[in-house]
């Protein structure tokens, strides 16, 4: 991994790590939010998601700047991730009904981002409170837009 991380106190480089999982984990929200999008005709389910595209995409903006200001690159999703959950989107929105299929997609990310985070968040317990806050306020997008999707299943 390329990093500019330093031997340094301990708080500075979990700050780095943490933000730079949440911004990796935002990526994923914003790429799995708009695979699906497009292909949505219920219109309460397309506002949902597009809300929170919009809401991801600032916490991605707002994680990317707190990570320049530290002199760091904000980091992508592993390629392998990415393309699996593309690839499994666009199989689940062609075999199913597509608003049903949206939801499911939406859902499972939303899970699986909630518990990474939750593992970040403590696995980088000396990282400064603006960052900690940053995971809880995406982890709380992520269930909140679960729970959101559970009509549409």
């Amino acid at each position: 991994m390329n990093s500019k991380i330093t031997l340094g106190d301990a708080g500075s480089d979990d700050t780095v790590r943490l933000l730079r999982e949440c911004g990796s984990g935002v990526k994923m929200g914003v790429s799995a939010i708009e695979d699906v999008v497009s292909g949505v005709s219920d219109t309460g389910l397309r506002a949902i998601l597009n809300d929170s595209l919009e809401e991801h995409r600032r916490l991605e903006g707002e994680t990317r700047e707190l990570l320049r200001k530290k002199g760091e690159p904000d980091r992508d999703p592993p390629a392998m991730a990415k393309s699996m959950s593309k690839m499994k989107t666009e199989i689940k929105m062609t075999l199913s009904e597509r608003n049903a299929a949206a939801a499911d997609v939406i859902t499972d990310g939303c899970n699986m981002g909630v518990k990474s985070l939750s593992k970040y968040l403590n696995e980088y317990k000396a990282a400064d409170e603006r960052s900690k806050d940053i995971a809880k306020k995406l982890i709380s997008m992520e269930s909140d837009l679960s729970i959101a999707m559970r009509p549409y299943l």
